[in-house]
């Protein structure tokens, strides 16, 4: 219908059939007013005048004009037309106020479904979730920008792809949906590695047929992580509260449970109920200062002040006024109202002198008379002072050997020298270097927020056949570098520095009797094969304590397979 039919057709009067019109009756319209409008709600049909009109079969004339329509009984309905007869509308009035034809007809739908689209695009990079939408084949049709940015892959490279050339077949929920035609609500997934989502998805359907799936994912990698870090810090926790030293036994800061440092803090626990002078020797590194800091803490003196003087860092021009303090105005650039010393502070409570080897012979002299006398006088002072100090001295260096060369004053020896304690190596205590490790690698991960890692087997057996010349200050330190480099939370013997590397070649020597500081051979399980089985029982426990109960490790020590430790046990029955 063209807009000059139109025209013609809206200054004419308009015949509208009643509800149930018959075909005659259409016909007869047709032949007087060349068209006939079809009164069916809102649209009215056009039906154009044909010459054909006048063979219809007489019997189909009574017959109502919609079944004639339908079964295509009109002579002048062309069926390659049916969906592209235009359609006029009807004002209130019943007058016409337009037509519609195809093209409108398509041209507006096309511009609807646009609209509709614009919508739905824009509500897809509204939500907070990763959409996708696959056809029934696995196609990707739409890919939102939270999708984008939770799976780092573009718009451009995955629409039009298939969803399997981007994520593993048996992660994809929306394929299961494709194939089962059933939502799912709520349901935790994990596409990719270290990727964690709440999945929504369901299929689209129409007239029963699956046309493909739309997903909603939430990404919860970053809860499950913090979750991961919470557990992880609860642990870590839990382990700290238990190495945080009670009030009652300060002893417990000191790690190791073999018989060498358990001995060591047997001594100390009885020295520390005494007021008795003290010197604690061993090599540098081994922890004396923890040990004076037990003794302290355990002793009447507690609620007094530990005050620690490292003689080897301090300038002797600075040491007296250090140790004594000193008045106003004694000397160039000291404080108006003076300055209390060390011993000053201390008194009550205990004075550590760490490294006291290291001080010069002069003021060995003066601290020898303090000592004896318990009364000092400040630099620049004219009053004496008295203090109830308790002096704990250590040293790293052989003070008998000093004494000889006279770098020692012997007197200041023995005043020193009341009751020794001996700090053993950490060569010497081998059983307690698996603990001290785990211990030192779990601070430093917390220190520097790293991943708790946990230590290889053939890590232990290096730690364990090296000599460690700076014992567990050294120890401390490799285990702070490995909690730094290794990122992949197992300690590989890669990250180990160049001279535990190369402890991995040397045989294990492993301490002997307790005390005794003697070196053993290195250690091989074929040496007990032909011994009874206690002797069995006994190097095999050993092995595992050494280790904390790693057993590839132990096996390493012994010289067997893992299989035949594991047989071992078994056969020992020793679980």
């Amino acid at each position: 219908m063209n807009s000059l039919f139109l025209a013609d057709l809206m200054d004419r009067n308009v015949k509208i059939l009643n509800s149930k019109p018959t075909l005659a009756q259409a016909s007869e319209l047709l032949n007087s007013h060349h068209l006939v409008l079809l009164q069916n709600g809102q649209p009215f049909e056009v039906l154009v005048r044909d010459s054909r009109s006048l063979n219809i079969d007489a019997s189909s004339w009574k017959k109502p004009l919609i079944a004639a329509l339908e079964t295509k009984a009109l002579p002048f309905f062309d069926e390659h037309l049916e969906d592209l007869r235009p359609v006029v509308t009807l004002g209130p009035s019943g007058s016409v106020i337009g037509v519609i034809s195809a093209a409108q007809l398509i041209h507006n739908l096309l511009k609807h479904c646009e609209i509709t689209n614009s919508f739905f695009e824009t509500l897809l990079d509204t939500v907070n979730e990763a959409v996708t939408v696959v056809t029934k084949e696995g196609t990707v049709s739409h890919w939102n920008s939270v999708a984008q940015d939770t799976y780092s892959i573009p718009q451009e490279n995955i629409l039009g792809k298939h969803i399997t050339d981007f994520f593993e077949l048996e992660t994809l929920a929306t394929l299961k949906i494709l194939d089962e035609g059933r939502p799912v609500r709520q349901s935790y997934h994990s596409p990719r590695p270290g990727t964690h989502v709440l999945i929504n998805a369901s299929p689209v359907i129409y007239n029963g047929t699956i046309l493909g799936a739309i997903s909603c994912e939430q990404d919860v990698t970053q809860i499950v992580r913090l979750n991961e870090k919470l557990s992880n810090t609860s642990s870590e926790l839990r382990d700290l509260q238990k190495k945080i030293p009670s009030p009652e036994d300060p002893f417990s800061r000191i790690i190791g449970k073999g018989r060498s440092i358990h001995h060591t803090i047997s001594v100390a626990r009885k020295i520390s109920s005494s007021e008795a002078t003290v010197l604690i020797t061993g090599e540098s590194g081994v922890g004396k200062e923890l040990f004076a800091q037990a003794i302290h803490m355990s002793s009447p003196r507690s609620k007094k002040p530990l005050i620690t003087l490292n003689c080897g860092a301090i300038p002797a021009a600075l040491f007296e006024s250090e140790l004594f303090g000193y008045h106003g105005g004694a000397f160039t650039g000291a404080e108006r109202k003076g300055k209390p010393g060390k011993l000053e502070l201390a008194h009550g409570g205990t004075l550590f002198l760490d490294e006291v080897g290291e001080l010069p012979l002069g003021l060995q002299v003066k601290l020898l008379r303090v000592l004896q006398d318990r009364c000092f006088y400040r630099l620049g002072g004219t009053e004496p002072i008295t203090v109830n100090t308790r002096i704990i001295a250590a040293t790293n260096r052989n003070l008998e050997k000093m004494m000889q060369m006279g770098e020692f004053r012997e007197d200041l020896y023995y005043r020193l020298n009341v009751i020794t304690l001996e700090v053993p190596p950490l060569r010497e205590r081998t059983e307690d270097i698996p603990e001290l490790a785990q211990t030192f690698l779990h601070e430093s991960a917390l220190k520097y927020n790293r991943p708790m890692p946990s230590l290889d087997p053939a890590v232990i057996v290096a730690f364990l056949n090296y000599h460690w010349p700076g014992n567990v200050r050294e120890l401390h330190n490799v285990a702070e570098r490995l909690a730094v480099l290794a990122d992949e939370g197992i300690i590989e013997t890669k990250y180990l520095p160049l001279a535990l590397k190369r402890s991995q070649l040397e045989p294990l020597h492993l301490s002997g009797s307790i005390g005794s500081g003697s070196i053993r051979s290195p250690i091989s399980f074929s040496n007990y094969k032909q011994d009874n089985g206690a002797k069995e029982i006994e190097t095999i426990c050993s092995m595992l304590e050494r280790t904390r109960g790693n057993k590839t490790a132990a096996a390493k020590l012994l010289g067997i397979s893992r299989g035949t430790l594991y047989y071992k046990l078994k056969q020992y029955n020793l679980g």
